[in-house]
């Protein structure tokens, strides 16, 4: 395995322990700035809140870079006791692997991107970087801990910054309806994660990642403990039929809320899954897939056929969202290495592209404030430059090949053929029903009769926006073009989850 970077050797004199905590503080220092000073005028709020966001995204790299991907697993961990009794004992453990440092970067790259896009007559700017930077931390911390009780923590906070982006910067009448969608779907998941916390420290008096790693559950207790993770981590994905809320979050919430829902959170549902169900309960793992796979197959059909009715532009790709994601989820489930690789591939391409269309649609909705199909068509004449760009990313949201998603599902799909056809040929099925309405929306916007409506406003991407769009296309093309670098780092680990759930399971037979 030949990798141009994560040698261990770009930044020597820089311990990466140290950053790793630099990372983690770093967007909570930010966010305390913001909280303590509301009267600084709204420029200097702007370029502090992008050069701060700017600074996490560098050190993202670095780490990037820095790590040594040659053997898999966590490569440095920091640790540091908060709590500590004789009845129970907490600690700060936080690391870094092969799966998790790509999810920070992405994590810091569209923070900065959602900052960029902000400009200073936003409403409340003030409040709206306040979010943001809390909403960094909690899932950069999310993504680093390596203690149950930490993940929980901090998975649940990652629900206040989305319930206030939706509830006081929502487009719509129906914000309030949707932010409570949220939080209710969200918080009857995480019951569960809480009350296995506490079977699971009752029964191993830990509640650390990688000791847990070292103990064998009976099979009951993984049958039990599974199954209820897996309900939270299905709020999220989100699975079929606990979907409803995604659709109605996406369409009430502002552009920045909706490249977040899309691009982090639903990420949070799907890396549980790997980081802690697969390895840890192996057993619940195998015993449920064939439920898991048929409500993720029919959520993937359903989606798709519900997508093709929409008007409304955001719900056309939320829609599309909770289809490749149900994809992704039956990668995971599979228990092939390949189907794994593609899962964690497609989880990153999804992030970049549905983040993408997002932006796309505000761009949009700024110069027309409306998001229905039928107020628009023949832009193509007033907007040559968005037509090839929206063009590119529906071909992406497509998994047309020389794109990141024809590599991510190509994977998924050679994996779960190996393992059952015909969820294959009906998880397949999103590809051309994905063609469909990504598709006719496109024609629907940009050719076909003018609308009165175009007329209105006809002026071509701003420097901004083109600075916005730009690395995205790039990431697209790159990481669809020459994927291995991704894919050999996602080998090692997702084959050290595979053997080591297989090692489990066997020692439970």
């Amino acid at each position: 395995m030949v990798l141009p970077f994560g040698k261990g050797e770009l930044f020597p004199f820089f311990p990466s322990t140290d950053l790793l905590l630099i990372i983690l503080v770093w967007p909570f220092i930010t966010f305390v700035y913001f909280l303590l000073n509301t009267i600084i005028k709204a420029n200097y709020q702007y370029i502090y809140a992008l050069i701060s966001s700017g600074i996490s995204f560098v050190l993202s790299i670095i780490l990037l870079g820095a790590l040594n991907y040659s053997k898999g697993g966590f490569q440095e961990t920091f640790h540091f006791g908060l709590v500590s009794s004789s009845v129970f004992s907490f600690a700060l453990r936080i690391g870094v692997d092969g799966i998790s440092v790509f999810f920070i970067v992405l994590t810091n790259r569209f923070i900065f991107l959602c900052i960029q896009s902000l400009n200073l007559t936003t409403f409340r700017l003030n409040e709206v970087l306040l979010y943001l930077f809390f909403l960094q931390w909690s899932i950069l911390a999310t993504f680093l801990f390596l203690d149950l009780l930490g993940f929980f923590i901090f998975f649940e906070r990652t629900l206040i910054p989305i319930y206030f982006l939706v509830v006081l910067w929502g487009s719509r009448e129906r914000r309030v309806r949707a932010s409570y969608l949220i939080a209710i779907y969200t918080l009857f998941g995480s019951i569960f994660i809480f009350f296995n916390l506490l079977y699971i420290y009752s029964k191993t008096g830990t509640t650390d990642y990688e000791i847990l790693l070292q103990i064998i559950f009976t099979v009951e207790d993984q049958h039990f403990l599974w199954i209820t993770f897996f309900i939270a981590f299905a709020a999220k994905i989100p699975l079929f039929p606990l979907h409803i809320w995604l659709p109605e979050a996406h369409v009430e919430a502002p552009t920045i809320g909706s490249v977040l829902l899309a691009v982090l959170i639903l990420k949070l549902g799907t890396y549980g899954l790997v980081r802690f169900s697969l390895p840890l309960f192996p057993e619940g793992t195998s015993y449920f897939s064939p439920i898991v796979c048929t409500f993720a197959v029919i959520g993937v059909v359903y989606t798709c056929f519900t997508a093709i009715r929409q008007i409304d532009l955001k719900k056309i790709i939320a829609y599309s969202s909770v289809g490749h994601i149900n994809v992704v989820l039956l990668g995971i489930i599979a228990g092939k290495s390949e189907a794994l690789q593609g899962a964690l591939f497609q989880m990153l391409s999804h992030g970049v592209v549905s983040g993408a269309l997002f932006f796309c649609v505000g761009s949009l909705y700024e110069r027309y404030s409306v998001r229905s199909l039928k107020y628009f068509g023949g832009l193509a004449h007033f907007y040559p430059i968005f037509t090839i760009i929206f063009l590119l990313f529906s071909l992406a949201n497509i998994s047309f090949p020389l794109t990141s998603s024809f590599v991510g599902e190509l994977f998924i799909f050679l994996g779960l053929f190996r393992e059952n056809f015909w969820i294959t040929f009906y998880a397949a099925t999103s590809i051309v029903l994905g063609a469909i309405y990504s598709l006719w929306a496109f024609n629907r916007i940009f050719f076909g009769n003018l609308s009165i409506l175009s007329l209105t406003t006809y002026t071509d991407l701003t420097k901004k926006e083109f600075a916005l769009f730009f690395p995205i296309i790039i990431s697209l093309l790159v990481i669809g073009i020459i994927p291995h670098y991704l894919l050999d780092v996602f080998f090692l680990d997702s084959l050290n989850i595979l053997e080591h759930a297989e090692l489990n399971f066997k020692q439970n037979l």
